[in-house]
């Protein structure tokens, strides 16, 4: 987990700080009018003390939990990926995301398969200002034969943010989010691996896409070149 929070979600944690803050201090407010014998002051300003530090919770979770997730208004690169044969079915995928993030990963498989978590939010939630986002989840490979992919051993890695909370999860746990979060699904695309290629993988507010393979030369500087992209639906 990174050690500061990122700086979109900073608003959302220092509006959580000051409706916790200034309910503490209707709290302590009405203990003082209770001690001055007003219970009606005292029951108005602990009522409304505690709904500010309720909504001040609600809105300090879903912060730490939208962590890793990217804003998503259209399409747009998600990552890119440089695949490279190393042996019958078996390669190594580099990513490159959008924000810096790189890394390597041995895979097992015919194809590279992806899948991402997205959020669709409700209109609730965008008044305050909370749209689609997604974060990639997965990365591994695929067997083509339904034989090996239940019998070989699976090659998955984690690309999302280890963080204390996730939107994504507490949505199916808890049906207090659900005037928020309008949909929650995932999204998963493959394409065979048979030599070195470079892919732009893309998000859309549908899903994930992956363009046809383009080889990679001597020529092709790492990560660049445009694609045609094809589209694979969201698996719910």
């Amino acid at each position: 987990m990174p050690d500061q929070f990122p700086a979109s979600i900073l608003p959302w944690m220092l509006g959580a700080a000051i409706l916790a803050s200034v309910g503490a201090i209707l709290i302590v407010a009405g203990l003082i009018a209770l001690f001055g014998l007003h219970p009606l002051r005292f029951m108005t300003r602990t009522l409304l003390g505690l709904l500010l530090i309720s909504l001040g919770l609600l809105e300090g979770t879903i912060a730490v939990g939208i962590q890793g997730y990217r804003s998503l208004a259209r399409e747009e690169l998600a990552a890119r990926i440089a695949v490279r044969p190393t042996g019958p079915q078996r390669f190594t995928a580099t990513l490159r995301l959008p924000e810096g993030r790189e890394a390597s990963y041995a895979l097992a498989g015919d194809e590279i398969y992806v899948d991402a978590r997205i959020l669709k939010w409700h209109a609730l939630a965008n008044l305050l200002g909370l749209n689609t986002a997604y974060e990639l989840d997965r990365v591994g490979g695929r067997f083509r034969a339904i034989e090996q992919e239940r019998s070989a051993p699976r090659t998955l890695h984690a690309l999302g943010l280890e963080k204390p909370l996730d939107v994504f999860d507490l949505r199916k746990r808890y049906t207090f989010l659900a005037p928020f979060l309008d949909a929650e699904y995932g999204s998963a695309t493959f394409v065979p691996v048979t030599e070195p290629a470079e892919l732009e993988l893309r998000v859309s507010t549908t899903g994930l896409l992956l363009p046809n393979r383009r080889p990679r030369s001597a020529s092709t500087a790492p990560w660049a070149g445009s694609f045609r992209p094809s589209r694979c639906g969201p698996c719910r």
